[in-house]
């Protein structure tokens, strides 16, 4: 004889949010705001060379760019709980800086055409064939101070997480799963021209902060690649790379 459970007494699951639980919380949009103003002045940039702007009179966008960034940054300074641990001991800030020169050699190989997505206008810091040494100043700073703290908060701290748990915070970087790992790296891969040199930075440092579980190994190794690069850019010559 077959027992029958009546509906209307049976245990269901709980959901898995809330229902009136916001898509994201506070510590979410405080990693979310800094990035979306990055990735607005872009488009913003790209709308304005569309309207018959030229690149040398965009120049200037980039300062504001970081500006605005670093602002919300400070802003929301306090809810960077991964940043107030203290920085990586000596064999993890080694193995960071050389990650992050390991992750320069990749990134300025990996440009063949099948691993580049779009075209990259590049920054050129020249005027009149002369190089302006405040511009490339605050591209290489920004590049290296600014850029690695927004982007590890959002990829590595927020985005990485989340995919697994919506308390993000509450999730242990070692505890990372395989979909998290994937979805960001795969993304902020394709955040970039060199969609194959992003993928390859990101599990660099999706590893790097997973493996010594500090935010800080991640975003010495970010800022060591970005502020490497601007180096070589500026010696090479290769703008198209910024």
């Amino acid at each position: 004889m077959t027992e029958h459970n009546d509906p209307r007494t049976a245990p269901t699951a709980p959901p898995a949010f809330p229902v009136d639980a916001p898509l994201f919380s506070r510590a979410a949009w405080a990693r979310i705001l800094p990035f979306g103003a990055y990735i607005f002045f872009i488009i913003l940039g790209d709308m304005l060379e569309r309207t018959g702007m030229s690149r040398a009179d965009l120049r200037w966008l980039y300062p504001v760019q970081i500006a605005v960034v670093a602002l919300l940054l400070g802003v929301n300074w306090r809810s960077y709980h991964e940043l107030r641990a203290p920085l990586p001991g000596l064999k993890q800030l080694l193995l960071a800086l050389l990650v992050g020169v390991l992750v320069l050699v990749l990134w300025v190989n990996l440009d063949a055409p099948w691993m580049t997505v779009g075209s990259s206008p590049g920054y050129d810091p020249r005027t009149n064939g002369e190089l302006d040494w405040l511009l490339i100043l605050i591209r290489i700073a920004g590049a290296a101070l600014v850029v690695p703290v927004m982007e590890e908060l959002f990829w590595r701290s927020f985005v990485m997480r989340w995919v697994d748990a919506a308390d993000f915070e509450a999730l242990a970087p070692a505890r990372v799963g395989i979909k998290g790992f994937l979805v960001s790296v795969v993304l902020f891969g394709f955040e970039h021209n060199l969609w194959l040199a992003g993928i390859v930075a990101g599990v660099a440092y999706s590893l790097l902060y997973m493996r010594h579980r500090n935010l800080w190994s991640a975003v010495i190794a970010h800022a060591v690649t970005n502020g490497l690069l601007g180096v070589w850019v500026v010696a090479t010559g290769s703008w198209a790379f910024w």
